[in-house]
């Protein structure tokens, strides 16, 4: 029986899925399964885990689509291990990831962990400036796995896991946006010990274009607002900031078309300085500019989000009410 039991929730991504199980064929530790949920695809991926089945301990099961936690959960009712990890299917996963945390937890046990991300050196360079942007401490306050952090750390399902023991007392994922902080949150509650390793890394594809990265994002900031409600306490000043830099772009720019233009340089600041960090990190002039607007528009996509979820849920009372949003399908 294997220890590890890998769930990935799948909705029409075959092309992810291949470079998925690739990698995870690649495992220098195999102690581990995949469960793999179709969570209803109409470009199901069933030839691609066949390619894979003599290399990888994989499990393929489909499903009508009812959403990613309600697959992460069937998954978890399906799986063999005693300890549990999610991957997001547009993930890559180093050869020694297994092996590293497996160490990791004979070493220094702890009932649910979060490692961080990375871009690998086949991402385009908008996938590497998403990147940046998501994990600098210039736009995110380091609470996805950075050095520095502004508030506890928090694992996210691109990169997590935790042991069946968690799963037994806390119960699945709800079915709602930010999921994996509403799952962390409830973890820590209950009592269990939550960790970050920092050498379990993934290679994180996430969005490729800036579209897709600023409904996402804007997604996000609504749904901290959900989590809010939900957890009164667990609003902090960081994710606050992207409100905070809406706000004051505007400002500025008011300012700088009545006044003068010298009131737009804290912004032309923080500009250079997430440029000149960029360069540090990427060593690419072109990602580093690039950076400067996927930047721009997570704080500023984020920050509507969170303006507009404030405004209408908190201020106004209206939207829908916190237990029908975060409704469990399965699992509570």
């Amino acid at each position: 029986m294997p220890y590890f039991s890998i769930i990935v929730p799948v909705y029409n991504r075959v092309d992810e899925v291949d470079d998925l199980l690739g990698s995870l064929s690649q495992q220098t530790s195999k102690d581990f399964e995949v469960i793999l949920v179709e969570d209803g695809s109409s470009e199901r991926c069933e030839a691609v885990v066949a390619k894979f089945e003599d290399k990888v301990d994989v499990k393929y099961f489909y499903k009508e689509n009812e959403g990613r936690s309600i697959a992460r959960n069937y998954g978890m009712e399906r799986a063999s291990g005693e300890y549990f990890l999610f991957f997001d299917s547009d993930c890559v996963i180093p050869e020694r990831y297994v092996a590293t945390l497996r160490d990791a937890l004979r070493s220094g046990y702890t009932d649910c962990f979060g490692g961080p991300d990375a871009a690998h050196n086949s991402f385009t360079d908008m996938q590497k400036a998403i990147n940046y942007s998501m994990t600098s401490f210039l736009t995110t306050g380091g609470i996805r796995g950075g050095k520095v952090q502004l508030e506890k750390f928090v694992p996210r399902t691109f990169n997590m896991g935790f042991s069946r023991k968690v799963w037994e007392k806390v119960g699945g994922f709800r079915e709602m946006f930010s999921e994996d902080i509403d799952m962390s949150t409830r973890i820590r509650q209950a009592g269990f010990s939550i960790s970050l390793i920092r050498d379990a890394y993934v290679y994180h594809k996430r969005r490729n274009n800036l579209k897709s990265f600023c409904r996402q994002t804007y997604v996000f900031g609504m749904s901290r607002i959900t989590l809010y409600m939900l957890y009164p306490d667990s609003l902090k000043l960081v994710h606050m900031l992207p409100a905070v830099f809406v706000i004051g772009v505007v400002t500025m720019a008011l300012l700088s078309l009545l006044w003068s233009w010298w009131w737009i340089m804290p912004l032309a600041a923080y500009l250079l300085a997430v440029f000149v960090c960029a360069l540090f990190s990427t060593k690419s002039l072109k990602i580093s500019l690039l950076s400067i607007v996927t930047s721009v528009v997570q704080l500023g996509a984020y920050g509507l989000g969170f303006i507009k979820a404030y405004v209408w849920k908190v201020l106004l009372r209206h939207g829908r009410n916190v237990d029908e949003e975060v409704k469990l399908r399965k699992g509570k």
